[in-house]
């Protein structure tokens, strides 16, 4: 694993009304970390990974990613190869071929006229056989994506971060809509391509034992605040009771 710090949150906050959905959390993750995010709901997950993916801002403190603020990325090319986002809708246009759906990784390399093109003839086919390939989807890429089961669409979307190749996956409740089976299934595929590719994720997730199982790293949030943040093999039975207690702050 890398010394080198790929997401740094430094106090960030943001208030949604009345409601605090995080509050002055800090955290810092180096390039090639595996980490869970967990914690009950409403305790600022979705947030804080919408906070990273640049989709919202914090109202307070910064989130600094591989060595620059947020704000100063533009919405393109260059934040498209640092942070990439796969969650549990899968984000997929279910009416086109899954060839087509995998391409789309490239759409920030792409000028409009060649994106436009690839939708009659697609543009790095070989990138997208590859990537489909990877996720065992190698026979699918001409089928209706909608066609295809929610574990084959969730691979789908895999094999577009693939191709996209950022080096920071963010992963929101990626297995939430699949049966266990499939969740395994799913969570050992993405994992061992991060750790192949050397690139770093942070994933939320409703389960505690796929947060254990998967990942090397898991962060704990609650009221929008840090609970714990500790190597998996030491968060304890303990802890979790806490963390999970539905008690309001006293």
């Amino acid at each position: 694993m890398s010394s080198k710090k790929m997401i740094e949150a430094n106090s960030i906050s943001k208030h949604y009304e009345r409601k605090i959905a995080l509050s002055s959390l800090s955290f810092s993750i180096n390039q090639g970390e595996t980490v869970a995010l967990i914690g009950p709901s409403g305790a600022g997950k979705t947030t804080l990974l919408n906070s990273i993916a640049g989709l919202i801002l914090p109202e307070q403190g910064d989130i600094i990613i591989d060595g620059k603020s947020i704000t100063s990325y533009k919405k393109g090319k260059i934040f498209a190869k640092k942070v990439g986002v796969i969650r549990q809708q899968f984000d997929l246009i279910g009416p086109l071929a899954v060839i087509h759906n995998v391409l789309a990784g490239k759409l920030a390399d792409w000028g409009l006229l060649k994106a436009l093109f690839s939708l009659l003839i697609p543009q790095d086919k070989a990138a997208a056989i590859k990537a489909l390939e990877r996720v065992g989807l190698h026979d699918k890429a001409y089928e209706i994506t909608s066609t295809l089961s929610g574990g084959e669409q969730q691979r789908v979307a895999m094999a577009r971060l693939m191709v996209q190749n950022p080096e920071l996956i963010l992963a929101d409740e990626p297995v939430a809509s699949l049966d266990p089976a499939r969740a395994d299934d799913i969570l050992a595929m993405l994992t061992n391509i991060v750790l192949e590719r050397k690139q770093t994720i942070i994933a939320s997730l409703h389960s505690v034992e796929y947060a254990r199982k998967y990942f090397t790293r898991i962060i704990a949030l609650k009221n929008g605040e840090l609970f714990f943040d500790l190597p998996s093999e030491k968060v304890t039975d303990e802890l979790l009771l806490d963390l999970y207690q539905l008690k309001g702050r006293s």
